[in-house]
């Protein structure tokens, strides 16, 4: 990161308010708003038939998740508009909730508290700061490297040994998952967008140094790449801006939660309509193998469909898509495992018909950093020693 005279005030310049000014991403969240407002007339309209057409669990969990749909929809709208530091601060909230739900399912001892106090109102915070200014060396290492140093460290000082491991590992794990895996979600604001394949840059001479005194105005420089004038229409056309070439990192975030939370809708939707081969009935009974095979499949089709939004190719926009779904269950998958671990059925009771916010986000959490860092690899630009 750069933090010469350009550096701080020329990042926030160019991802303060006003950072969404990009075509295909306030098509695509039109295009969203768009269909919520027809599933809530499908959810209002199924709400009238009766029972023997259409059963009342699956319309309740329907409006349930429309509902859900609509508060994420206004978190990201809100974060957009006000900025890109609110922005960050909401999904930095929700850590902080999540990691609140995910702690409390297990009873602490006296011991842990402190150590706890540091994990919500040190690491937390300071790892989404770090997050906000785009310090990618330090946020990438903070909780994965020290914090999950200092836990262990700090627990076995405070003298108590009783299922010292079940709580080391339980912080570590809270913390991994829904604060540091979720982060990854905001920083992709802080990507500079690019195509995957881009032509080699021009190559320029050296510039020769010439002896002070020595030149005129006649006298071309080495090296120098000569100005050609130009007048009329080509002087007047001005380059394409980055987020109309490539779409915008604001968009990108958009993209992966919606296709994040559409892929959720497909394997509940496939699963319900063809499931009869549960993937792991102690774990959880309602995910099977035609629904995770359809849900990865029609995920990868509409990741396609949407790859306009985003510098991906369609061939490229379907793989990543794939894989963005295959993460996702896995995280569904793996956040079921805990909680049947700790007898709990869901994490919490915040967001109406799902209980808690890590109920609503265990895709998310585990598809953030796949997502990330397969952009900033392949279509972001990395800046000199990052």
């Amino acid at each position: 990161m750069d933090w010469s005279s350009n550096g701080a005030a020329g990042l926030l310049g160019q991802i303060g308010p006003g950072y969404l000014q990009d075509q295909r991403t306030n098509i695509l969240l039109g295009t969203v708003l768009i269909v919520l407002i027809v599933a809530v007339i499908v959810g209002r309209l199924l709400r009238r038939q009766p029972e023997s057409t259409a059963s009342p669990a699956v319309v309740h969990t329907f409006n349930n998740r429309v509902g859900a749909w609509w508060l994420m929809y206004a978190v990201l709208i809100a974060g957009f508009l006000v900025g890109y530091g609110m922005t960050v601060t909401l999904f930095g909230l929700v850590s902080f909730w999540a990691l609140r739900e995910f702690i409390t399912m297990t009873p602490t001892r006296r011991g842990d508290h402190r150590i706890l106090f540091w994990t919500f109102v040190i690491v937390t915070p300071a790892h989404y700061v770090f997050v906000g200014l785009g310090w990618y060396g330090l946020y990438t290492v903070l909780i994965p490297v020290y914090a999950l140093l200092l836990i262990p460290a700090r627990i076995a000082i405070s003298g108590d040994p009783k299922r010292f491991l079940e709580r080391v590992a339980k912080i570590q794990a809270g913390l991994l998952i829904c604060v540091y895996a979720l982060s990854h979600a905001p920083a992709l604001l802080h990507l500079k967008l690019k195509p995957s394949t881009t032509s080699p840059p021009a190559v320029v001479a050296p510039v020769t140094p010439v002896a002070a005194g020595t030149a005129n105005a006649a006298t071309p420089v080495v090296g120098a790449v000569a100005e050609t004038p130009t007048v009329g229409p080509a002087r007047a056309a001005a380059p394409a801006t980055q987020a109309q070439r490539f779409g915008s990192s604001a968009g990108l975030l958009f993209y992966f939660i919606l296709i994040v939370q559409l892929n959720d809708v497909f394997q509940y939707a496939w699963g319900h309509l063809f499931g009869k081969n549960v993937i792991a009935p102690q774990i959880n009974a309602s995910r099977t193998w035609e629904g995770f095979i359809g849900g990865v499949l029609s995920t990868m089709l509409v990741g396609t469909l949407l790859c306009w939004a985003t510098p991906f190719k369609l061939w490229e926009a379907a793989c990543i898509a794939g894989i963005v779904a295959m993460m996702g269950f896995a995280g569904s998958m793996t956040m079921s495992g805990i909680k049947r671990d700790r007898g709990v059925k869901d994490y919490g009771t915040l967001v109406s018909g799902h209980a808690g916010v890590l109920d609503r986000i265990d895709s998310i959490c585990f598809a953030a950093p796949v997502f990330f860092h397969i952009v900033r690899y392949f279509f972001a630009e990395i800046p000199a020693g990052g």
